[in-house]
């Protein structure tokens, strides 16, 4: 079963290999599309939640068969939750279409039309490592919207999708960048 959330469209990729200059590879500009693939430690993290979440629901099997009913419908929607939560997890992350930029955390999701943005900028400044309340210095991807307002950092090059992965991570925001370029002007 095909997980388009999971992985980045190969013409990326391909495009990427074949030439520097392709910033805007995709076929369909109107469907949201997160153009990098997700890091080492946000699928790890899934996959342990998700190997968590199975043995929940194996207890919630053996706990029904052995006829109480109301602990297993507790332990099957426990189960259930840690499935959300990894599919969630997996789904953090800048998504671009033509329509503006998304930027999916695990709570909110907040879409910033490109007509209403004023940039979309690297800067250097502290960050969060792997989304702790631990900064180092670092490259972020900045949103400016009209008027002044700016989002939280788009990516960060020590986020669950890029830490130890800078090249990944220029290649990312140059990307996202292009997009804004393109679409902001056009």
């Amino acid at each position: 079963m095909p997980l388009p959330f999971l992985t980045a469209d190969r013409a990326f990729d391909a495009a990427a290999e074949n030439a520097d200059d392709v910033a805007l590879p995709f076929d369909d500009h109107d469907q949201w599309r997160r153009p990098y693939r997700p890091g080492p430690w946000r699928v790890g993290a899934a996959a342990l939640l998700l190997l968590l979440a199975s043995f929940i629901l194996l207890a919630a099997m053996i706990i029904a068969f052995a006829g109480e009913v109301s602990g297993a419908g507790v332990t099957l929607a426990l189960g259930l939750v840690a499935v959300v939560c990894a599919v969630r997890l997996l789904r953090m992350g800048a998504w671009v279409s033509r329509h503006g930029i998304r930027r999916v955390g695990f709570f909110t999701t907040a879409t910033v039309p490109w007509s209403r943005t004023a940039a979309v900028r690297t800067v250097q400044q502290p960050v969060r490592w792997l989304g702790l309340p631990r900064t180092v210095q670092g490259e972020a991807l900045l949103l400016v919207q009209q008027g002044g307002r700016q989002l939280p950092p788009l990516l960060t090059d020590h986020s669950a999708d890029f830490l130890a992965r800078h090249e990944a991570f220029d290649r990312a925001a140059d990307t996202i960048e292009a997009w804004g370029a393109e679409y902001r002007l056009g």
